[in-house]
């Protein structure tokens, strides 16, 4: 496995190592002992979810509160979709801004992102199927989020806007400069 830091600290793109021949493709998806010493602590993940969208969909920006705040190690299983962390922790010298990541199921990228941030994704392809670890479990009552078009945030999500396929919740979240972060 290689891991890749990116420009927001805690925020990791993971690229496994892909074996191929005639017969088709193997690689390890998730070592708990590799992803623990390169993290530099435990991350015990607790639930996997999974989701399929078709292009145009937009889903996020998504967090939990504390105490159930969760931390994500996110993968395209099939399709393509352009994955977004925003940085959510007060005092952060990264609060407000965004890693933008394609996943794949041609590339096996996985991204992991810690606690503390907002995450979201837009389908790139004609459909995707897109899984989620988390180290915490869902709690609705802890649900958050935060304006995926605030134009502030500065994120291209790489598709016509104007077609987006928004669900109602997640076109009322607040923008960045109306929300008061819980982190």
């Amino acid at each position: 496995m290689n891991f890749i830091p990116t420009n927001i600290e805690g925020v990791v793109i993971l690229e496994p190592r892909v074996f191929s021949d005639d017969r088709g493709y193997f690689f390890e998806s998730y070592s708990k002992r590799q992803f623990d010493e390169y993290i530099g602590y435990t991350v015990d993940f607790v639930q996997d979810n999974q989701s399929r969208s078709v292009k145009g969909v937009i889903r996020g920006m998504h967090f939990q509160r504390p105490p159930y705040a969760q931390a994500k190690l996110v993968r395209c299983i099939s399709g393509c979709v352009l994955d977004v962390a925003v940085d959510l922790r007060a005092g952060s010298a990264t609060y407000g801004k965004h890693i933008a990541v394609e996943l794949s199921s041609d590339n096996h990228r996985m991204l992991f992102i810690p606690k503390g941030f907002a995450h979201g994704f837009s389908v790139l392809s004609e459909e995707a199927i897109f899984e989620y670890k988390c180290d915490q479990y869902y709690h609705p009552e802890a649900e958050g989020g935060l304006s995926l078009l605030d134009p502030a945030l500065g994120i291209d999500w790489k598709t016509d806007l104007s077609k987006a396929i928004l669900s109602a919740k997640d076109g009322k979240h607040p923008k960045l400069n109306e929300f008061k972060t819980p982190f």
